[in-house]
C-alpha cells in the first residue's frame, strides 16, 4: 500500500485516472467539475449535506482532482491555468494524449489537436465546447450508487434518468478535428477547417455531425467564412483503399450512401453561448444570410420537398436551450426553415424522407400487383386433371411440363398424380389379367392339341388293325 501511495500520492485509483485520461483525451482541456459530470454523474447527487454549492462542488470533484494530480506527477497531465470563474483546468501532455488514445481505442491521428490558447485567457471557448458535449450527452447517474442518499437527492437523480436521452457517449465525440482542404489528415494545409466537435453516434440517428461553438464574440462574417472552408473540404476527393475516388470525408467516417441522387454533405451545428456582447439571435440570422449559398435548397414541386444536392445542412441553437431541453427538444433552427425542431428532424429532411418512403411504397405496391397479375395468369394456365377435375400441383405441373430428356416422360400427362397412380395401377392389373388370360388360353390350346393327337393316334391304330 505504501508503494502505491508513493506512486499516486493523491490516492487515486486506476479507474479514476482512466476517467481523467478519457475525458481529457476527448475534450483536451477541462475542469475537474466537467470531468466528474461526464465520468461519474452520480457524484452530482451526493454531498447534499454541504451548505453551499461551492462546498458541494469541492466534495464531489475531490476524487477526480486527486486523479488529475497523480497524472501530473506521472507526466501525463499538466495544469492549464484557470477559467474566468477561477476553476483550474487540466490538459494532457503528449504522453498523456498517447495514453488516452490507447484507453479510447483510437489512432493518434484520430485524437485531434489541442485548442488554441488552451488554458490561457480563461479558456472560455474550450469551456463552451465542453459544456456543449455535456449538454448533448446528458450523462445519466447510476441509481444503484445513490441508495444511501437522501430521498430528495434520489428523486433528482431519478428525474435525470427519466429525462430524454442525449446523443451518444463520450467515445462518440472528438474535438479539434482538422478537416484538410489540402495536405493530409495529419498535416493539413493552411486554410483548412477545424471542427470544434465531431459526433459519430449512428445508434442515436446521428451518423456524422460537425459542431462549431461560439461565445457571441466573433463577427458573423468570420463564422460565415468557416463554411467556405467546410465546403472546400466536403468537395475534396481522393482515392480510398479500394482504389475508388470518393469524398475525402467518406474515407475516414462512415455515413449512409447518398439517396435519391442527392449529394448532401454532413450537417454542421452552430451552438451559440451568450457570453459576448453580440446577440445570439442576431448572430444566427446574420450567419444564415451570409451562408445562404451553402445551405439553400431548391423546391421539388413534383415531390413536395426541398432538394439539397451539394448543400450543407446548417443548424443553430444556443447552449442555454440545449442544456434545458437536450437534443430531443425543439430548440434547433435549420437555416431556411421557419420553426425549431428536435436535432434529428433539423439535420434531416422529413419531407424528402416521406416522399421517398411514398415512392418506395408505391414501387412495392406496383411490384405486389405485378406479382399478383403474374400469379393469376399462371393460375389460368395451370392444367386440370382430365379425370377428377382438380388443378395440378406445382410439382405435378413441372413434371408433365419437363423437357429434360434424361428423365422419362410422364405416362399420363393429362392426369393428376392420384389419378395417374390409380390409372397406372388399373392398367397394370388389366395387363396382368390379359397375360393370365393369354396363358390360360395357351394352356387350353395345348391341351386340346394333345387330346387331338391322342385321338388321332387311337384312330390310326384301329385302322391298321
Amino acid at each position: 500500500m505504501a508503494g502505491k501511495r508513493k506512486a499516486n500520492e493523491a490516492g487515486s485509483t486506476n479507474d479514476l485516472r482512466g476517467d481523467v485520461l478519457r475525458v481529457l483525451g476527448v475534450l483536451k482541456v477541462a475542469t475537474a467539475d466537467q470531468i466528474q459530470r461526464l465520468a461519474s454523474p452520480h457524484l452530482s447527487f451526493r454531498h447534499t449535506e454541504k451548505k453551499t454549492a461551492a462546498q458541494r462542488k469541492e466534495a464531489r470533484t475531490a476524487s477526480h482532482r486527486g486523479a488529475a494530480n497523480d497524472l501530473r506527477r506521472h507526466g501525463l497531465a499538466v495544469d492549464g491555468g484557470r477559467t474566468r470563474g477561477g476553476e483550474e483546468v487540466r490538459l494532457l501532455t503528449a504522453a498523456g494524449l498517447a495514453a488516452a488514445a490507447i484507453d479510447l481505442d483510437r489512432e493518434p491521428e484520430e485524437m485531434g489537436g489541442m485548442p488554441k490558447s488552451a488554458g490561457r485567457s480563461g479558456a472560455s471557448h474550450p469551456m463552451t465546447v465542453n459544456e456543449t458535449v455535456i449538454a448533448l450527452i446528458r450523462p445519466k447517474p447510476d441509481l444503484d450508487r445513490l441508495t444511501e442518499q437522501p430521498a430528495e437527492a434520489q428523486a433528482a437523480a431519478r428525474a435525470a434518468v427519466d429525462a430524454p436521452d442525449g446523443t451518444g457517449t463520450l467515445t462518440s465525440y472528438a474535438t479539434e478535428v482538422a478537416l484538410p482542404v489540402k495536405g493530409t489528415w495529419k498535416n493539413p494545409a493552411i486554410g483548412s477547417a477545424r471542427a470544434d466537435i465531431v459526433v459519430i453516434a449512428p445508434e442515436a440517428g446521428v451518423p456524422l455531425l460537425f459542431i462549431e461553438a461560439d461565445n457571441c464574440t466573433e463577427e458573423a462574417v468570420l463564422i460565415g467564412r468557416k463554411f467556405d472552408k467546410y465546403a472546400r473540404f466536403f468537395q475534396r476527393k481522393e482515392k480510398d483503399t479500394d482504389g475508388i475516388e470518393k469524398p475525402m470525408w467518406r474515407t475516414r467516417w462512415s455515413a449512409p450512401e447518398w439517396d435519391g441522387f442527392e449529394r448532401v454533405h454532413p450537417p454542421v451545428l452552430l451552438v451559440f453561448h451568450q457570453v459576448g456582447k453580440r446577440s445570439a439571435k442576431s448572430q444566427m440570422a446574420k450567419v444564415a444570410e451570409l451562408t445562404r449559398h451553402h445551405w439553400q435548397g431548391t423546391w421539388d414541386r413534383e415531390n413536395g420537398y426541398h432538394s439539397y444536392d451539394g448543400r450543407i445542412p446548417i443548424v443553430a441553437t444556443t447552449l442555454e436551450l440545449l442544456r434545458e431541453h437536450g437534443p430531443a427538444g425543439p430548440v434547433f433552427w435549420r437555416f431556411g426553415r421557419d420553426h425549431r425542431q428536435p436535432l434529428l428532424e433539423a439535420i434531416g429532411n422529413p419531407r424528402r424522407d416521406a416522399a421517398l418512403a411514398r415512392r418506395r411504397a408505391a414501387a412495392r405496391e406496383r411490384e405486389r400487383r405485378r406479382a399478383e397479375q403474374e400469379a393469376a395468369a399462371r393460375e389460368a394456365r395451370r392444367p386440370v386433371c382430365a379425370d377428377c377435375g382438380r388443378k395440378f400441383t406445382d410439382d405435378r405441373w413441372k413434371a408433365v411440363d419437363s423437357y429434360d430428356w434424361s428423365h422419362p416422360r410422364e405416362s399420363h400427362p393429362h392426369l393428376c398424380e392420384d389419378c395417374q397412380s390409380r390409372t397406372a395401377a388399373a392398367e397394370q392389373r388389366a395387363e396382368a389379367d390379359e397375360r393370365e388370360r393369354q396363358e390360360q388360353e395357351r394352356l387350353h390350346q395345348e391341351q386340346e392339341a394333345e387330346q387331338a393327337t391322342q385321338k388321332a393316334g387311337g384312330w390310326l391304330s384301329r385302322f391298321r388293325a
